[in-house]
């Protein structure tokens, strides 16, 4: 019995779990709701917990240059503590807040490159499998919408996102990782700047714009890196966005700041790239092409990141 008990929670007729996500996109602070199902195998079991785990692919730098890996960044116990029998079908719903700097992962539902993913972790008999592992889409916030639809209309070219792995002195950064939004200048701002990166940092009570410049360099010296930080509510009736974010790049340019970097760390499990890119429009935003890469393909690394940290999770096991 002990046997067949332990073959059962390394997946030899053992349960199977499939979680299904309710549909559409969820915004950071928002609640991530669908339910796990469960379906026993040849035996019955004792599920101590189900989890569910946020993984995010992330880059980090080194001394050597820079690699990629994930990152699980939140925790949820959805259920357990049940006897599941003998070929016993169980579903299990959840409700889970998602934290309010999960990263955008789309904009207008055509995704920005970023990988995102939900993990289910079922614990039987005293034996844990990582068994499932869904995409996570997330769509910005109200305020993050204002923000880069202003930077369309002011003429800003995007061109790619990543997550970065490391924080952002001077913050209130709760993650590990922070999203970098890589923008080529409006022609009003390439005088000061070859690049500009945006972060945004959101919390309950507003969010946190980081904003950085590739400060070009003069006649008499060279360039560097400024950084400036800017806080707004939730609230984006009422505002001119197109004004308040002019000014913050109109500030950045002008201020004589010197380099602030981002504190990296140096752990990370080695991984493939993955690379898109934003267009602006004259009224919004717009997901460009880059090296023929087009949203399928986008899924197709989805699931190839998925395919790989299984593969991961099975030789650390």
């Amino acid at each position: 019995m002990v046997f067949k008990r332990l073959l059962g929670s390394l997946g030899v007729g053992g349960p199977t779990v499939d979680t299904v996500l309710d549909p559409g996109a969820v915004p950071p602070g928002g609640t991530l709701s669908g339910e796990v199902r469960l379906a026993g195998g040849t035996a019955a079991v004792d599920v101590d917990h189900i989890t569910l785990e946020l993984v995010a692919r992330v880059e980090a730098e080194h001394e050597d240059g820079e690699s990629e890996g994930s990152v699980v960044f939140e925790r949820f116990t959805v259920g357990g503590g049940f006897r599941l029998g003998e070929g016993e079908q169980r579903t299990v719903r959840f409700d889970v807040p998602l934290p309010w700097e999960t990263p955008v992962t789309e904009l207008y539902g055509q995704p920005l490159g970023i990988v995102l993913g939900v993990r289910t972790e079922l614990a039987v008999t005293g034996a844990r499998d990582k068994g499932d592992l869904d995409p996570l889409a997330v769509r910005p916030l109200p305020v993050q919408e204002a923000v880069l639809e202003a930077l369309g209309q002011l003429g800003f070219g995007f061109r790619s996102a990543d997550l970065e792995y490391g924080r952002i002195g001077g913050t209130g950064q709760q993650l590990p990782f922070y999203q970098e939004i890589e923008l080529t200048p409006a022609p009003q701002y390439a005088y000061g700047a070859s690049e500009f990166e945006l972060t945004f940092l959101a919390h309950p009570g507003g969010m946190e714009v980081v904003v950085e410049a590739d400060k070009r360099g003069g006649f008499l010296g060279g360039g560097h890196d400024a950084l400036g930080r800017f806080t707004v509510s939730h609230d984006v009736a009422g505002v001119d966005w197109n004004a308040l974010v002019d000014g913050w790049f109109r500030q950045l340019l002008e201020s004589r700041s010197t380099p602030v970097h981002a504190e990296p760390h140096h752990e990370s499990r080695p991984g493939m790239g993955m690379g898109t890119a934003v267009a602006a429009g004259a009224t919004g935003l717009a997901v460009g092409v880059v090296g023929g890469m087009v949203a399928a393909e986008v899924v197709d690394e989805v699931g190839d990141f998925f395919e790989d940290d299984e593969e991961d999770d099975a030789m650390e096991d």
